[in-house]
C-alpha cells in the first residue's frame, strides 16, 4: 500500500487526532473530480458560450476583450497556470492579475470604455479582496463582463453576480470545496474549468486530453506519494521549484503548498527556469530539494535540462527531482525522474493539474513529518482557510 493510500485507510478517530480527515482525501480524489467538473461544465456549455460570445471572446479580432484572470494566493496561481493556453485558444490578450493587486491599484488597471472580461477564481467566493474588487467593478465599470469560477454555491461573489447581464457564475461540485486549509482539489478543478473554457468552441479537441489527464493522474498519485514520503523522512532545509510557461505558475503553487502545510518550517523558492539564475539561485545550497517541472516541448526542455546540470555542477541541491510526462533522457540529469508512465502525450499547457500533485504530496508528508496537522497546519493561526480581517478602503 502506498503512503497516501495508507493515510486514507486510517481509522476515523486516528484521522481526527492527527488532522488527516480532509487533506489526504482531497488530494487523492482529484482525477475522479476532474471528470465530474468536465461533465458539469459540459451540461451548461450552451449558456457558457452565449455569455462568452456576449463578452466578445469570439468576435472580430480588433473587438475582443482584454481578459484578466483574477484570484488571491492559490487562486492567483490558477491564472498563471492558464493564461498562455487561453491566450493561444482565444487569440486575445489574457493576463493573470492578483486581486490583492487590483484592490489597491484599481484605477491603474481599469481603462475607461475599454472592453474587458474578468474571470475570477475563488474556492470560497468569500475572499475579502475578491469580493471588494468585484463589487467595485460592478459599481464603477459596467463595461467589464465577469465570469466567476467557484467551489461554493453560497459565496458572496456568486450572490453579487446574480441577476446581472454582465455576470455569470460557474459553481463546481461541492466535493471540490476543500475543507482542509490548503487548496488542493479546488486548485486543480478550477484550473481544469479554465482549460475547458479555453476550449469553449473546440470541446472535441479537449475531451481526449481530459481522458489522458485522468489516466496520468491515477498513475502518478501512488508513485508521487511514495517519493514524497521518502523525501520527507530524509529531511531537507529548503526547496526550490521551477518551471517554464504555465508550469512556472504551477511551480508557484507547489512552493506555496510546502510553505502552508509546514507552517513555513520548510522555506520554498520558486522562479521560472531561466529566471532562477538572475539572483534567486543564491538561496540554494547543498541541503536544498530541487524540483524541476520538465517540459516535453523544445526548446523549453533544453533550458530545463541545462539548469538541472548547473545545479548539480555547483552542488546546489541535496536531491534533484524531475517531474515530467516523458522521462526519456532525464535519468542522468536528476536523482529521481517522476512520470505517470501511461504513455499519454500531454502538451505542457494542460499539465498544471498533473504536475502540482507532487507539490501537494510533498507538502502533506512534510507536514506529517514536522508533527503538524495537515488539515490545520498553522499552530499560531497565522493563516486560515479563508483570509479574514482585511480592511477594505
Amino acid at each position: 500500500m502506498d503512503p497516501l493510500a495508507a493515510l486514507l485507510h486510517l481509522e476515523v478517530a486516528e484521522k481526527a487526532r492527527r488532522g488527516l480527515e480532509h487533506t489526504p482525501q482531497e488530494i487523492a480524489q482529484q482525477p475522479g473530480t476532474w471528470l465530474t467538473t468536465f461533465h458539469r461544465l459540459e451540461a451548461q456549455f450552451e449558456e457558457v458560450r452565449e455569455f462568452l460570445t456576449g463578452a466578445g471572446v469570439n468576435g472580430a479580432a480588433d473587438r475582443r476583450p482584454t481578459v484578466f484572470l483574477i484570484g488571491a494566493g492559490t487562486s492567483d496561481y490558477i491564472g498563471h497556470s492558464l493564461h498562455l493556453l487561453m491566450r493561444s485558444r482565444w487569440e486575445c490578450e489574457v493576463s493573470p492579475v492578483a486581486s490583492t493587486s487590483l484592490l489597491p491599484d484599481f484605477a491603474d488597471y481599469v481603462l475607461p470604455g475599454r472592453r474587458a472580461l474578468w474571470i475570477s477564481f475563488s474556492r470560497s467566493g468569500d475572499s475579502p479582496e475578491g469580493v471588494a474588487v468585484l463589487e467595485r467593478a460592478l459599481s464603477e465599470a459596467p463595461q467589464i463582463s465577469h465570469l466567476l469560477v467557484t467551489c461554493n454555491s453560497d459565496g458572496r461573489m456568486k450572490r453579487a453576480l446574480e441577476g446581472r447581464a454582465n455576470g455569470f457564475a460557474i459553481v463546481l461540485d461541492d466535493a471540490t470545496n476543500d475543507r482542509g486549509l490548503a487548496m488542493t482539489s479546488s486548485f486543480t478543478n478550477m484550473v481544469l474549468a479554465g482549460q475547458i473554457l479555453a476550449h469553449a468552441w473546440s470541446m472535441e479537441e479537449y475531451a481526449p486530453i481530459l481522458r489522458s489527464l485522468v489516466r496520468a493522474g491515477e498513475s502518478l498519485l501512488p508513485r508521487a506519494a511514495q517519493l514524497a514520503s521518502d523525501l520527507a523522512a530524509q529531511g531537507y532545509s529548503k526547496a526550490c521549484f521551477v518551471g517554464t510557461g504555465v508550469l512556472a505558475g504551477t511551480a508557484m503553487e507547489c512552493a506555496l503548498k510546502l510553505l502552508e502545510l509546514t507552517a513555513g518550517r520548510v522555506p520554498a523558492v520558486t522562479q521560472s527556469t531561466l529566471a532562477l539564475r538572475h539572483g534567486p539561485m543564491a538561496a540554494l545550497d547543498a541541503e536544498t530539494l530541487f524540483v524541476g517541472l520538465v517540459s516535453t516541448e523544445e526548446p523549453r526542455r533544453k533550458y530545463e535540462v541545462d539548469l538541472l546540470r548547473e545545479v548539480s555542477s555547483k552542488h546546489l541541491a541535496r536531491m534533484r527531482i524531475a517531474v515530467a510526462v516523458d522521462g526519456a533522457g532525464l535519468g542522468g540529469e536528476a536523482d529521481h525522474v517522476l512520470t505517470p508512465e501511461t504513455g499519454d502525450a500531454i502538451p505542457d499547457h494542460y499539465r498544471p493539474v498533473l504536475d502540482v500533485l507532487f507539490g501537494q504530496l510533498l507538502g502533506l508528508f512534510a507536514s506529517i513529518h514536522a508533527g503538524l496537522k495537515p488539515d490545520t497546519p498553522s499552530p499560531s493561526g497565522a493563516i486560515s482557510r479563508v483570509v479574514q480581517n482585511v480592511g477594505i478602503y
